[in-house]
């Protein structure tokens, strides 16, 4: 990692199952001092407070607690805030992911819809030529999401589907989660002990 490298990406969590990978991720980009622009769908609150007994009715409130202690810092951008930073090419970012991607959110960027905040800043990433990641979480796919996926893909979108390994001989559900953020910072070149890797010993 070069000393001069911008520590600067967004991060969305939607309404597919998994908000824990989005939750973990943000723990570990914060904890490299990262500053993270978060967006969260309105489905997504909705899973969080389902998956994690979050109490999301101050949603500012909650990321306060749940993050403000980390080294980094964490912006939260409501969904519907289309005038905010990260809606603009000119606010200079290493990339975005939205961990995990629903179908409806793929398929948003897929046609560029820029209705919201999240598809919006996806679309940003893909005009200016920036890594942008999505961690697709269905099952099972049918010809529709496998068509918006191969579209993106062909435009350099990165297609991380939650699929978890199993050769490192995972023991916990942690295991499994910090599995698929790690292989989501490898797509970004950022290191990471969160795995360990085929060859290496524990």
């Amino acid at each position: 990692m070069t000393a001069n490298r911008l520590k600067r990406l967004a991060v969305g969590i939607t309404g597919a199952s998994g908000s824990i990978y989005g939750i973990r991720l943000i723990e570990t980009l914060l904890d490299q001092a990262y500053e993270v622009h978060l967006v969260v769908s309105n489905a997504g609150w909705r899973v969080i407070k389902e998956e994690l007994g979050w109490n999301v009715t101050d949603r500012e409130g909650i990321l306060n607690e749940k993050f403000g202690s980390r080294p980094g810092s964490l912006v939260y951008h409501p969904v519907n805030d289309i005038g905010a930073s990260i809606a603009s090419g000119s606010f200079l970012m290493e990339g975005m992911i939205i961990m995990p991607c629903s179908m409806g959110t793929l398929s948003a960027i897929a046609h560029g819809a820029s209705d919201n905040l999240m598809a919006r800043a996806a679309d940003v990433m893909m005009k200016e030529g920036r890594s942008l990641v999505l961690v697709p979480r269905e099952t099972p796919l049918h010809a529709i999401h496998l068509e918006n996926m191969l579209k993106l893909s062909r435009l350099g979108v990165k297609m991380i589907p939650a699929m978890p390994a199993f050769y490192y001989h995972p023991k916990t559900m942690d295991d499994l989660i910090n599995f698929l953020v790690g292989k989501v910072l490898d797509t970004l070149h950022i290191e990471h002990d969160l795995f360990t890797r085929w060859g290496e010993t524990t």
